[in-house]
């Protein structure tokens, strides 16, 4: 394979205003053949900066940070209102702390825990890139649980829920529970190539970015319990 026909890796940001955490990612992502950290950040307004000089397909982002949190920085680089938006991976050091709730409204695809093993920061970043879910659902229920009533779903969410069909219906549900395409291939006895295209479309329909949003706003409207 000639150079111009390798795969090209991921381009990676991060951002965490704790040095000895940020090289800690540093270090870990840039050893994988298929990432490279294209910039470093110590807080949002840095974020935004390298983020848009950078384009990076990826952004590891702390949430509690000066000058501009996670959620904000999140909202600017990942937002419904972003032109060429980047995927934000947010890590927290509380499973149950509400502000991961507000980055994941803000457009974040998905989260980890700081005290994460290398291989499962990895693994999420490439999770996250793919545009897969990453939430376990456990988590999922227990982040909408706490902090969903205060968010309820609009009246627009609604009739967009109204408009899927039964099997893209299905397909919500199942995602809601944390399954992987794999998985609802085999309960609903079709392809991943079908499940693809059905997760593709209920996106376009719900108005939302990615299969975590999707889940977020199964669990606003009551769908999963």
């Amino acid at each position: 394979m000639s150079p111009s026909d390798a795969p090209a890796s991921l381009r990676i940001v991060v951002c965490d205003d704790q040095e000895l955490v940020r090289t800690g990612f540093v270090t870990i992502i840039d050893a994988q053949p298929d990432m490279t950290v294209v910039g470093q950040a110590a807080n949002g307004e840095e974020a935004l900066r390298v983020a848009a000089r950078e384009e990076p397909d990826v952004v590891v982002m702390d949430i509690r940070m000066p000058i501009l949190d996670g959620i904000e920085a999140t909202r600017r680089i990942a937002g419904p209102d972003v032109d060429r938006p980047a995927r934000v991976l947010v890590v927290t050091t509380f499973t149950m702390d509400a502000l991961v709730y507000d980055a994941l409204r803000a457009g974040a695809s998905g989260f980890l825990l700081k005290d994460a093993r290398p291989d499962e920061l990895t693994a999420a970043i490439r999770t996250v890139a793919a545009g897969e879910s990453l939430i376990a659902p456990a988590v999922t229920r227990a982040l909408i649980g706490r902090y969903g009533e205060r968010l309820r779903p609009s009246g627009q969410e609604s009739e967009r829920f109204d408009a899927l069909t039964a099997r893209e219906r299905e397909v919500l549900l199942l995602l809601a529970d944390g399954r992987s395409n794999a998985e609802i291939a085999g309960q609903l006895v079709i392809s991943q190539e079908t499940v693809k295209t059905y997760v593709s479309r209920l996106l376009v329909k719900l108005g939302v970015r990615d299969r975590v949003q999707a889940v977020v706003l199964a669990h606003r409207l009551g769908l999963a319990t």
